[in-house]
């Protein structure tokens, strides 16, 4: 099994056309428009109503800063570094207010129709199963993430995402004092 690995430092930062941010793609599969997958990193600075991506379901979990509230479909959630990720369709209208300024937010989206996904905070060991084949991949907050699969370990750095193709019946354990883990799952 190969771990790709990509810092936030090494992706280069693409601006809002609304000017109220920057994302740094992580990684996508394929590349490219026609991603299957896609992990991203963004820098919010100012309010404002997210990009509509129908089809698409998104996950969302705060890196840095206070955090934000999210409006959508009637509700609010206020989501800070101590809070589980939040899950919604992405061609929701949701606005975003922060909290107390500029905001670092990790963003999984996954086409419905191709893929389902999950995502967790990872406070501890977290075991990542795959009944079938699946991507399994790791951003390592504020602390290291240690990866281990069949005997061997991969170290990631903060701020920084792993993720590998994880073959039927492997497992892979995670241990880390803050990281977020996320498992993608083909249909076909």
């Amino acid at each position: 099994m190969t771990w790709h690995l990509t810092s936030l430092d090494g992706a280069a930062p693409a601006p809002w056309r609304n000017g109220g941010g920057v994302t740094r793609e992580l990684a996508a599969q394929p590349g490219g428009a026609d991603w299957t997958w896609r992990i991203s990193v963004a820098e919010v600075a100012a309010d404002g109503p997210f990009s509509s991506f129908p089809g698409v379901q998104r996950w969302f979990a705060v890196l840095g800063g206070a955090g934000v509230i999210l409006k959508r479909a009637g509700a609010e959630h206020r989501l800070t570094l101590a809070s589980a990720p939040l899950s919604f369709d992405g061609e929701e209208a949701v606005d975003c207010e922060l909290l107390h300024g500029p905001t670092r937010d990790l963003n999984l989206m996954v086409r419905r129709e191709l893929a389902s996904a999950r995502m967790a905070r990872v406070n501890g060991v977290r075991h990542l199963m795959a009944a079938r084949a699946k991507v399994v991949a790791v951003y390592a907050v504020g602390e290291p993430a240690q990866l281990r699969h069949e005997g061997e370990s991969v170290e990631v750095a903060p701020h920084t995402l792993a993720w590998a193709s994880l073959p039927a019946g492997a497992e892979v354990a995670v241990t880390s004092a803050s990281a977020l883990a996320m498992e993608i799952e083909p249909w076909a």
